[in-house]
Parts: C-alpha cells; sequence; structure tokens
C-alpha cells in the first residue's frame, strides 16, 4: 500500500457509467448527481447492493473501514467505554469539501489511538454529502 498524503477532496472519485442506455451513477463522490444532470440530463443510481462482480472500484459493503468499531448515528451517542465522538462542525469541518478531504486521515489517526468504539454524526442528508454519507456507511461497523 502506498500513502500518498492528503489530497484536496480526500473521498475517491464520482464513478459515473455511460455503456447502457441512461448514464447511470456507480458511486457518488463529491461531484453531486444533480451536477452531472445539469450537465447531461437524468441519471439513475446503482441499487444500494449488487451481486457478482461489481462494476467500480469500492462497492463493497465494507471498504476502508478502521479496525476499531465504528458507529453512525443521528445525535450524540451514550454508550460505555473509552470512544470518540466525531460531528460536522466540531471535530470534523463544516463543509463536505472539508469533511471530505478529512476523513480517511482522521479516521486512521482515530484508529491508531486506541478507542474501544468511533461514533460519527451523519452528515446531512443532502446532494452536498451524497459522497460522504456513502463512505461512512461501507466504513460503519455491521
Amino acid at each position: 500500500i502506498l500513502d500518498g498524503g492528503s489530497t484536496p477532496v480526500g473521498i475517491e472519485s464520482t464513478v459515473l457509467s455511460l455503456a447502457g442506455e441512461k448514464p447511470l451513477l456507480l458511486r457518488p463522490g463529491m461531484i453531486s448527481r444533480q451536477e452531472i444532470e445539469e450537465l447531461i440530463g437524468p441519471v439513475e443510481e446503482l441499487s444500494a447492493e449488487i451481486g457478482g462482480a461489481h462494476p467500480s472500484p469500492g462497492l463493497h459493503a465494507r471498504h476502508y473501514s478502521p479496525k476499531t468499531p465504528l458507529f453512525l448515528v443521528e445525535s450524540t451517542p451514550v454508550r460505555p467505554g473509552r470512544g470518540v465522538f466525531l460531528k460536522a462542525g466540531e471535530s470534523m469541518p463544516a463543509t463536505p469539501r472539508g469533511y471530505a478531504a478529512a476523513l480517511y486521515a482522521t479516521l486512521h489517526r482515530l484508529d491508531q489511538e486506541g478507542y474501544e468504539w468511533i461514533a460519527v454524526q451523519m452528515p446531512p442528508d443532502e446532494p452536498a454529502w451524497a459522497g460522504i454519507r456513502d463512505r461512512l456507511r461501507r466504513a460503519a461497523t455491521l
């Protein structure tokens, strides 16, 4: 594994397939579905879980997961043990671009700090946050 350091975007790219009759969003990233649709028209989204070979990297149910159990919450967690809680605007940047740029480095750092768990407040369910929400769901402990 080669660590290239931090990047301005942080999460992997948006992946769009143009192989079929209609454009298909395979993986959300920092370019939102709405931004793509403004340029090329309607775009379909890949169904939640697919079987067989994945048409794009990063589509496994678990992807880039820390070793420390990671839980997604809608509000501040109440959980016993030594843990850490990440929230946009406090522990994490408040903007989608800033959050995405810091996400993997933050999870990696927290994974090394010996916590029993990591809880992450889900960012808003808005188009600009879709790629981040996707990566958090894939990083979460099932």
